[in-house]
């Protein structure tokens, strides 16, 4: 089963007409690709809270609401589905969920994954948890025959949500991503330890899992690396240009005979099971003397 996805990346704002104005723009660039599936950063439709605005006080909810709506019309209007990243809102005092929409090609908002793991200590007063709620579960829906999941950024630190994924039979992960708007210098000064740990990661989850994975990120200058997407070997077959906006159009191939090295005996591990091949009954081998 063959899949064409678009991993779409733009400089994400605090204005959401700005915002759906570039999302229209690249479901009409990636419909006219061919792809099957546009998929956008991590709130790229709201802006992040704690970035592109300072809180929720005062947020146009309405306006959001109305704007996800127009979305929904251009993924029927385009055939085409949509992994947007927005913000949820919830009741009362409740701070809303760092969210991904999955739209399908009909234009019908079928399911959302929450952010499970925001950033932030327990004390809840500092980064993602300081102004958003955490999910609780994960997310798998099936384009074209092909099995999908859904992560978003700091998710990626917990080996265990990729690992699950695979339980599921996930096929294809869906990873957005929000880390950008700094500066040259900054980056200098941190040795832009995200640019440095992501890709590698991505290519170790996707080698490990056997998945095909799409990695965007916001193209705010200074974003820390430019979205990507990675082969089930591991290997990037495709990377977008830093600090600006474009497409990535990329075909999952799920006959494709890729490199698996762990292929053998993944299930065995997965099952608790940590060693390949037959275990040997030896006086020797349970023996820790060297001689």
């Amino acid at each position: 089963m063959k899949l064409i996805v678009a991993t779409c990346q733009f400089p994400i704002d605090g204005d959401i007409r700005v915002n759906l104005r570039y999302v229209l723009r690249q479901m009409r660039a990636a419909h006219a690709g061919g792809a099957h599936v546009a998929h956008f950063p991590e709130c790229c439709l709201s802006g992040y809270a704690g970035i592109e605005f300072k809180s929720f006080d005062g947020f146009d909810w309405d306006l959001l609401g109305e704007s996800t709506r127009r979305i929904m019309e251009g993924a029927r209007k385009f055939r085409l589905w949509v992994i947007l990243g927005s913000s949820h809102r919830l009741t009362g005092t409740h701070k809303p969920h760092n969210s991904l929409y999955v739209i399908n090609d009909r234009g019908r908002l079928i399911d959302r994954y929450d952010k499970m793991f925001c950033t932030g200590n327990r004390s809840q007063k500092h980064g993602d948890l300081k102004r958003y709620s955490p999910g609780d579960h994960l997310v798998t829906f099936a384009i074209r025959g092909v099995r999908c999941g859904l992560q978003i950024c700091h998710d990626f630190r917990y080996q265990e949500l990729y690992r699950e994924y695979k339980r599921r039979d996930a096929q294809l992960i869906f990873h957005s991503y929000h880390n950008g708007h700094s500066t040259k210098a900054k980056l200098r000064r941190s040795g832009n330890i995200w640019g440095v740990i992501v890709p590698p990661t991505m290519q170790t989850y996707a080698a490990n899992n056997y998945f095909w994975i799409s990695a965007n990120n916001t193209s705010a200058c200074e974003s820390c690396w430019p979205s990507f997407f990675v082969k089930p070997d591991g290997v990037i077959a495709g990377r977008l240009p830093n600090n600006r906006a474009g497409i990535l159009f990329s075909t999952v191939d799920t006959k494709a005979k890729l490199y698996d090295a762990s292929k053998d005996w993944r299930d065995r591990v997965m099952r608790g099971i940590y060693h390949s091949g037959i275990l040997v009954r030896d006086p020797r081998s349970r023996s820790r003397r060297f001689l």
